[in-house]
């Protein structure tokens, strides 16, 4: 009999959001997802599956949404059950896994369907911003570069919106902890006293069981935070030591700032720790064993390190067209088509 908390397993892979925005996986999707899982972990030979799935390549991010989404294979509810549970039986953090990498893959779809779906700026919306432009060149064509500026920088906030609901969890997660808000969190504001209040702080991630709370950036610059927000941002570790947890900053980009030397100072200095670069990839790994770390190696890494390692000098040329069922970016030889 399959256990309840596999039952709850199936139905938190499956299904994320709720009404529109509602994600819902089909039985031979999430089915395909855990065979990946399974194929990167090295347990595809394992008997542990029921159905036999020719994956189009072993990179999951070289797989289209489409393939995915015309899948016939007939895998059932119970299918799935069972191998989730021989896969848990293997090893306990394949949950684990599993959850992060339908986590993402859900939304990447949904980023597909805000792609598909985000309509063009009106006139009206934008109209007032002529002011600061008109005279200076051919109205249409200001027209023009008005409405996609706009259109790109509402996709570009939900881009940043989606991605920090994906990738704050997944990285919580492989820490062993999980992301905590600040109506629930035992970090507590510091009044200009030193007296704790009863105002909470978010947290990035908290580990409960080492009573660590990790503050986690991909990079600290002076352009990436104003001085009220940086002010903020020194306030946390010490806010962390009042509440007698230690504070542990855990920066991915391995650039040195003068942000980040006094904020890392602040964490020390509050009985913190630093992790930086190369160094806070490994701790993600040392913290999150032997199974979790093939996912952050495999989907978290790789693909943040790809593109940080293109040194954009001068911007190559790219040609935005706007077409009635799709739009077409193109530039070097390369093409990248949104449906619409």
């Amino acid at each position: 009999m399959t256990s309840l908390f596999i039952k709850n397993i199936y139905t938190k892979c499956k299904m994320h959001g709720g009404r529109d925005a509602q994600v819902i996986l089909a039985d031979d999707e999430l089915y395909a997802l855990i065979v990946i899982a399974l194929n990167d972990l090295g347990w595809l030979d394992e008997n542990l599956h029921t159905k036999t799935i020719q994956l189009p390549s072993n990179d999951y991010y070289a797989i289209t949404l489409e393939w995915f989404e015309t899948l016939k294979i007939g895998a059932s509810v119970t299918d799935i059950m069972e191998t989730l549970d021989a896969a848990k039986n293997k090893g306990e953090d394949f949950v684990l896994y599993i959850d992060n990498l339908s986590a993402l893959h859900r939304r990447r779809i949904k980023y597909r369907r805000i792609l598909s779906m985000q309509p063009m700026p009106t006139m009206d919306q934008i109209g007032p911003r002529v002011l600061l432009e008109f005279g200076t060149c051919d109205s249409s064509l200001l027209a023009n570069w008005m409405m996609w500026r706009k259109w790109i920088y509402d996709i570009d906030n939900r881009a940043a919106q989606e991605t920090g609901y994906v990738f704050e969890p997944i990285i919580a997660s492989c820490l062993g902890g999980e992301s905590v808000g600040a109506r629930n969190s035992p970090v507590k504001r510091v009044d200009k006293d030193g007296s704790q209040t009863t105002n909470g702080r978010q947290i990035d991630c908290y580990v409960p069981s080492s009573n660590i709370a990790y503050e986690v950036k991909l990079r600290v610059t002076i352009a990436a935070s104003g001085q009220g927000r940086f002010g903020e941002e020194l306030s946390f570790p010490f806010e962390c030591q009042a509440a007698g947890i230690k504070p542990v900053l855990l920066v991915l980009d391995p650039t040195p700032s003068n942000r980040l030397d006094e904020l890392s100072k602040k964490f020390i200095d509050c009985g913190g720790e630093l992790y930086q670069g190369e160094d806070s990839w490994l701790h993600m790994e040392e913290k999150s064993g032997e199974v979790v770390s093939v996912f952050i190696e495999k989907y978290i890494r790789p693909a943040i390190s790809e593109i940080e390692e293109i040194h954009l000098a001068t911007l190559e040329q790219i040609t935005l067209t706007w077409e009635e069922q799709k739009i077409i970016i193109s530039g070097a030889g390369a093409t990248y088509q949104i449906k619409r």
